[in-house]
């Protein structure tokens, strides 16, 4: 699981094969390739090298990743194929953080009870089960 910047390391992470699965908070700079030296990411391209079932959640008001970037990259995760969850809310960067303005204790609830499930299925007695 990663939050931010962290949240697109989770989506790189995704990339290694023995990864069941990720959960992505507001990952920023996937859409616009902006993380590394040089601004030279190639995170998008690889997406198809993802295996296991890859969470997403974004805020709609989100300046850091518009719409028009979470658009572009789910465009790109159903190309590729991947095994993907998709949950956009009502709020905005780091809805999560237990601080401040944009902090949203009901919706941070949710979205940990959303990692849970995930976590609990891909990880726990769920799908590896029998």
């Amino acid at each position: 699981m990663g939050i931010c910047l962290g949240g697109h390391l989770a989506f790189r992470a995704a990339m290694n094969r023995d990864v069941l699965a990720a959960a992505c908070f507001y990952a920023t700079d996937i859409h616009d390739h902006q993380l590394g030296k040089h601004n030279a990411d190639d995170s998008l391209a690889r997406a198809g090298g993802i295996k296991g079932e890859l969470m997403c959640v974004w805020g709609r008001q989100d300046p850091h990743v518009p719409l028009e970037g979470r658009i572009l990259i789910r465009r790109r995760l159903e190309e590729a194929g991947v095994f993907y969850q998709w949950h956009e809310f009502n709020a905005q960067h780091a809805f999560l953080r237990d601080e401040g303005p944009r902090y949203d204790p009901a919706l941070a609830w949710h979205c940990y009870g959303l990692v849970m499930e995930l976590f609990h299925r891909k990880l726990g007695q769920g799908d590896l089960a029998g």
